[in-house]
């Protein structure tokens, strides 16, 4: 047995891929005295690598999965590992068609390889598929199978070479130490070992890990049921592992693939299976492996079915049985993505959780470089494992979120369907006042937010003609013309918009001032009472995060962020504060209430004695005022291009200002909007970049349009890189840009929702010249200027406004106009009405 160091720079807990990958780009990044702790032998410990199904399909709707994909590919193909064999994903169903055109285009944006196969034209790449039971399908020649467990002993092997790292199999952690918020070390079967890092990588075991650092992981393992049927007669002499492309039932959430001499079928359409991490069985109780659980053939038979139906000759073959059939467990989130990073409960604790094979590689390197103060090649932040709340990581959360999306594993999943389970769990002092208004509410981090309101259907006769009305199914799911309709009424008097779910952070202390320039691209040495929009970045001057800061003393800011970006960017403040600075988090004390539009001062001064005219209360300047018997915090900016202001109100006064807020209104027109005014078209017409969509680490302050005439002497974070983008001719510049014609060819009008490619007159794909692909990061209505609005970064030369230039939505192109290089609003391009 290897003899136990007494001390390790990180001990890495779990010899999966994801560990094995990183301590392999640990080393290369120049680690020595690694530890890596199994309680399994290797080369197969007994992880969900162990019995993976090991396909991968390049093709994913969320640019970071695509990302981390195409880097784990790369990896596996460097390693030797990788046999490209295609993929098709079949449709039984006319709706599965056209999410199969939904796909392939996406494809394009992300330049995979993909085309649309006629039934006739599948059955010529698998021959033994009953081409009568489909309508089509998508060919992603692309697609392959990799060797998991080889690929990890060859990164394993080649750590230990460079003489970096110590492998410990057989050796289970017991204990994770922590003291004064740092991690100290690590106990193990074999003895102590004391670090200054810890990673959990152990995949379906995190929690119990994580548990042991007194921290949340929030992880489940849930069952994913799989067969090898054999042997095939077909596959008896073909070479190598796989020589049919790999096929994915999606209708019927199945998969089947060759392996050798079998054929693999594997399901997400069995009821949802949760084991807690505490009920998986040791390595001695496991018939197999601790995740290959025994099969429970009455969850399995019904897909079986199916399966016969595509496959009949071939698996109905008499000669064949089942071989092997398991309840083999996987990893799942509450949002579907890895738990990458460091976590917040303890300095030196990290995350490499919930990733499957086709992205482990890259995960293992995006933690590395993570590990190493580096900005990860990959844009993981929605991967951040300090992404989540606190109710998110409950038990209850992860099992129901779990619960509901196993079974849509391949499901046609609309971008903004919404979930169900755990609600409502975060809800607005105004939210029984909402529900009476009709209110249609969307979730984000947990709290309920009006999205539109059925009260306003009576505006949708006032504003007939006006409000782009979308008859195609898909775009109006999750959608109403009412949303422009109370667009409309907020430009023409004003509306009251329930923002609760801002995140609320609070920097003091005498520090504080240090702390939030050295954050912000801004200057934020400015007079109490400066209300300061800004961008933080990371050091290679990408953005970090997009927010508004008020400074409400000497020792005192207010920093006013996203609700989904909350926990993120508390902790990219905790990683940084200065000695002498502290943060606190007042979500949970303040409720946010916006009021705008042309007549938002009529309303607010009728129901305040402070002066709110323009001159007694500037643009980009807050405020204490009192409304109605409530000392409320006015800060006047807008995100919706509308004079007005956000209301900062202690939460169990947020009902009270509403109300007098809402009589005081009803004579000047208000009217109550919702998140798809303030998020969607509000924003567009005023060109307002949003942090994830337009502002991502890819790019850069230069070329969304955001540089500031001079760059402050104070040191902030991404100043170097920032420095040297404004002196360099940037390769790529946001733009707005019109639909000229949404007619399709059968004549109905469609709408762009977001991620389409955007082509050349001649088809031909936009690339700029680092290689990153022109797509629409946001789209929706412009009521006001009467044209649907797309935003998308083009290469240099094509961001020309009048330009003409094609989007793909749903595999038709469209024409559309370059209607602004860089950042003037469609909309106010003055900017009188926000300023008056």
């Amino acid at each position: 047995m290897t003899e136990i160091p007494a001390r390790a720079s990180a001990v890495i807990i779990g010899a999966g891929i994801v560990g094995n990958s990183l301590v392999h780009h640990l080393a290369l990044l120049g680690w020595r005295d690694l530890v890596l702790v199994d309680k399994g032998p290797m080369p197969n410990p007994g992880g969900s690598t162990g019995h993976a199904s090991n396909f991968i399909f390049p093709i994913e709707y969320s640019k970071m999965m695509f990302e981390l994909t195409d880097d784990s590919t790369a990896q596996y193909k460097e390693l030797g590992v990788f046999t490209e064999s295609g993929g098709i994903e079949v449709a039984r169903t006319a709706e599965r068609m056209i999410e199969l055109r939904r796909r392939c285009t996406k494809a394009k944006a992300w330049g995979i390889p993909a085309e649309l196969l006629t039934p006739g034209e599948v059955n010529k790449l698998v021959p033994y598929l009953d081409e009568s039971v489909i309508l089509g399908g998508a060919h992603f020649p692309t697609v392959g199978v990799v060797d998991s467990l080889r690929a990890g002993t060859l990164m394993r092997e080649r750590a230990q070479a460079a003489g970096a790292l110590t492998v410990l199999a057989g050796t289970e952690v017991s204990g994770v130490s922590v003291s004064g918020g740092r991690i100290t070390g690590v106990t193990t079967s074999q003895g102590e070992i004391a670090t200054d890092n810890v990673v959990i990588c152990c995949g379906v075991w995190s929690p119990r890990i994580a548990r042991m650092a007194g921290a949340r992981l929030a992880l489940t393992p849930t069952v994913h049921q799989m067969i090898s049927v054999g042997p095939i007669a077909l596959f008896a002499d073909t070479p190598g592992e796989i020589s049919y492309p790999i096929v994915r039932d999606v209708d019927t959430n199945m998969y089947e693939r060759q392996h050798g001499g079998d054929m693999e079928v594997g399901s997400y359409a069995h009821r949802p299976i949760i084991v807690p991490p505490d009920e998986i069985p040791s390595i001695e109780e496991s018939v197999l492996s601790p995740t290959e659980m025994p099969f429970t053939q009455e969850d399995f038979d019904p897909q079986l079915e199916q399966a016969l139906e595509l496959m009949p000759e071939l698996l109905g073959d008499e000669r064949a049985g089942i071989r092997y059939a398991i309840n083999g467990l996987i990893s799942m989130t509450p949002d579907g993505h890895p738990l990458l990073g460091e976590m917040p409960e303890a300095r030196g604790l990290w995350a490499a959780a919930a990733s499957w094979i086709k992205e482990g590689p890259g995960c293992g390197r995006a933690v590395a470089e993570l590990m190493s103060g580096q900005v990860p090649t990959v844009d993981v932040h929605e991967a951040n494992a300090a992404r989540f709340y606190p109710h998110q990581q409950t038990v209850a959360h992860v099992r129901g979120r779990a619960r509901e999306a196993f079974n849509k594993m391949y499901g046609i999943v609309h971008p903004a369907e919404q979930w169900e389970s755990g609600r409502p769990q975060r809800v607005s002092p105004m939210y029984e006042r909402e529900r009476a208004l009709g209110a249609v509410f969307y979730e984000t981090a947990g709290w309920e937010r009006p999205f539109w309101y059925a009260a306003n259907e009576n505006l949708l006769d006032r504003y007939a003609g006006q409000l782009m009305a979308r008859t195609a199914e898909w775009e109006s799911r999750w959608w109403s013309p009412v949303i422009n309709a109370e667009h409309l009424a907020m430009r023409d008097a004003c509306a009251l918009v329930d923002l609760s779910a801002f995140a609320i952070l609070e920097v003091s202390g005498p520090a504080a001032l240090e702390a939030v320039q050295t954050l912000s691209v801004a200057q934020l040495d400015v007079p109490v009472g400066r209300v300061v929009y800004t961008s933080w970045l990371d050091e290679n001057g990408g953005f970090r995060a997009d927010l508004t800061v008020m400074r409400l003393a000497a020792d005192r800011f207010r920093v006013v962020t996203g609700g989904a970006d909350g926990p993120s960017d508390a902790q990219w403040i905790r990683d940084h504060l200065p000695a002498g600075a502290f943060l606190a988090d007042l979500t949970s004390a303040f409720t946010t209430i916006g009021l705008w539009g042309p007549r938002a001062r009529d309303v607010l001064a009728s129901v305040t004695v402070d002066d709110v005219s323009h001159e007694g209360f500037g643009f980009g300047t807050c405020r204490e005022i009192e409304i109605g018997g409530t000392v409320v915090l006015a800060s006047r900016i807008s995100y919706v291009g509308e004079l007005g202001w956000e209301l900062h109100v202690p939460i169990e006064q947020g009902g009270r200002v509403w109300d007098v807020l809402w009589q005081a209104g009803r004579p000047h027109g208000l009217v109550p909007a919702g998140i798809g005014v303030y998020g969607t078209t509000g924003r567009l017409e005023k060109g307002y970049r949003a942090f994830g969509a337009e502002l991502t680490p890819d790019y850069t302050l230069t070329e969304a349009g955001m540089t500031r005439p001079k760059v402050k002497s104070a040191p902030f974070i991404g100043k170097d890189a920032y420095l040297r983008q404004r002196d360099e001719t940037p390769c790529a510049v946001l733009c707005t840009l019109t639909v000229d014609s949404h007619e399709s060819a059968d004549g109905s009008l469609r709408y762009m929702l977001g991620g389409e490619p955007i082509l050349l007159a001649s088809g031909e794909r936009l690339v700029d010249a680092k290689g990153r692909p022109s797509y629409v990061t946001s789209a929706g209505s412009g009521p006001s200027v009467g044209k649907h609005l797309l935003m998308a970064y083009l290469p240099a030369d094509y961001a020309v406004e009048g330009g003409a230039l094609l989007v793909e939505y749903m595999g038709e192109q469209y024409p559309v106009t370059v209607a602004v290089a860089g950042a003037t609003p469609l909309f106010d391009p003055e900017n009188s009405r926000i300023r008056s």
